[in-house]
């Protein structure tokens, strides 16, 4: 064996956790998942007895009294995309790194590239550092010019070297990075490929610990698998501060940028953005968007209010219920829980007596929107019996209430929020949980009527 080969070594890391094994195993014994555990070559640590170091390399850190720190509000930057900062929790923090994920061509480096524009202008004396791993400056130049990018300080650099970037970061001293993508970034001196486990770990250490000592907010744009999750391992989540994921395309214009983790704010918040072909476009009415194309007279429909973060927004539930042609009746559900559906028709047909679990049921909200609110449920079994019974909902009434297995309606967190958007679309009833009824006051024009169970619902609205 050369002295050459003896500095590398072959081991098996999870790409869900990081978790690395002598051998390939089925099943990645730190997180449990199967089928994880990917080939890598790794060179080994150093023996040079190097002194330990600190985050970015410099001196090892000493342990401070946690109440002789200094605490002060963190001043954050806007990028001007009034959806992006709702998401990222009023602005940019300095020093922060953010995560951007999504399926290809949805538009994550429009958005970086729109935001990287926009902090440029408004901080004309220090350049903005745009890294480009995928595309060319030409190319970037094209995508530019159709976004209409006319910022003179904003900086171009097409390379893969995570070590060149740096280098060149450090001496811009740049007011905000992106990284577009962090999978193909590589480090000269690991052996695997641009991608593996270890290189994304690695180098999303290196750019986090230049955003923490710099001060600087760094954009990370990732891939996503066939599943939806961020390609490379579960680390590089952790270590960032927020988590960005892109949620829409195919069919649909509009796009929903969905906060799943913030330590600088709301991990609930959504921005909407419609994809045209001058980039993306701030949605600034989401609720009126969703309900544009709502028919008229049409069973199977009804409108609820949902809550994400601090804004509410009305979306049109619709439901399916038909003659099954199998033996089987299927349940087919597009931005609701599945499950939620299922347990939604056994309650009508244990409770309500309708004969609904030998049809087939299909539930979609429209536009897009993936709901997670459970006071949606009101509005499900509503849409369900309407199709079931070919009777459309009354116009204008808004449904608001979770669900319970004895077929009562519960009360909803912030019925105030939700009633002032109804009313604010021109919705002039709403049906809602009594105990919400009754703590809530009335928007000018809107009558509430309080129900306590489903069958209740449906003897209202006749």
């Amino acid at each position: 064996m050369t002295r050459s080969a003896a500095k590398v070594r072959t081991v098996f890391a999870c790409s869900e956790c990081g978790h690395q094994s002598a051998k390939w195993l089925g099943q990645c014994p730190a997180c449990r998942r199967w089928n994880t555990l990917q080939e890598e070559v790794v060179a080994p640590a150093s023996r040079d007895g190097a002194p330990a170091r600190g985050l970015g390399g410099g001196a090892l850190a000493r342990p401070v009294p946690l109440l002789g720190v200094e605490a002060r509000d963190e001043e954050r930057r806007r990028t001007g995309i009034g959806e992006l900062d709702r998401v990222l929790g009023g602005g940019v923090v300095p020093g922060g790194l953010v995560l951007l994920g999504g399926d290809p061509g949805i538009g994550k480096s429009t958005l970086i590239l729109s935001a990287l524009d926009r902090l440029a202008v408004s901080l004309p004396e220090r350049p903005v550092l745009y890294v480009s791993g995928e595309e060319s400056a030409r190319q970037l130049k094209l995508r530019a010019d159709r976004l209409r990018v006319a910022a003179q300080n904003l900086r171009v650099l097409a390379e893969t070297d995570a070590q060149a970037v740096l280098r060149v970061a450090e001496g811009l001293s740049p007011s905000a990075v992106a990284v577009d993508s962090i999978q193909t970034q590589y480090l000269p001196e690991l052996p695997s490929s641009p991608g593996t486990v270890t290189q994304i770990r690695e180098t999303a250490a290196r750019l986090m610990a230049f955003a923490k000592t710099t001060e600087t907010p760094v954009f990370l744009v990732g891939h996503v698998t066939k599943d939806g999750a961020i390609a490379g391992p579960r680390v590089l989540e952790h270590m960032v501060d927020t988590v960005l994921y892109f949620e829409g395309g195919g069919a649909h214009p509009y796009r929903v940028l969905r906060a799943h983790k913030n330590r600088f704010g709301s991990a609930s918040e959504i921005g909407v953005f419609e994809m045209k072909a001058g980039g993306l476009v701030e949605v600034k009415n989401p609720s009126a968007l969703f309900l544009s194309e709502r028919p008229e007279d049409a069973a199977g429909s009804a409108v609820t209010a949902v809550l994400s973060g601090t804004r509410t927004v009305l979306v049109e539930v619709q439901a399916l219920v038909a003659p099954t042609g199998y033996g089987t009746p299927r349940r087919t559900a597009l931005g609701i829980d599945s499950h939620r559906v299922a347990l939604l028709a056994a309650v009508l047909e244990k409770k309500v007596g309708m004969e609904i679990l030998s049809c087939d049921v299909f539930v979609n909200v429209a536009g897009g929107l993936t709901v997670e609110d459970p006071a949606a449920d009101l509005a499900t079994v509503l849409a369900l019996a309407s199709s079931f019974r070919e009777r459309a909902l009354p116009p204008q009434t808004l449904f608001v209430g979770e669900v319970g297995l004895a077929g009562e309606v519960r009360a909803v967190s912030q019925p105030e929020a939700r009633l002032l958007e109804a009313a604010r679309l021109g919705f002039t009833r709403a049906l809602l949980p009594a105990a919400s009824a009754r703590h809530c006051q009335a928007p000018s024009g809107l009558a509430l009527e309080g129900i306590g169970t489903v069958a209740e619902a449906l003897d209202r609205i006749g």
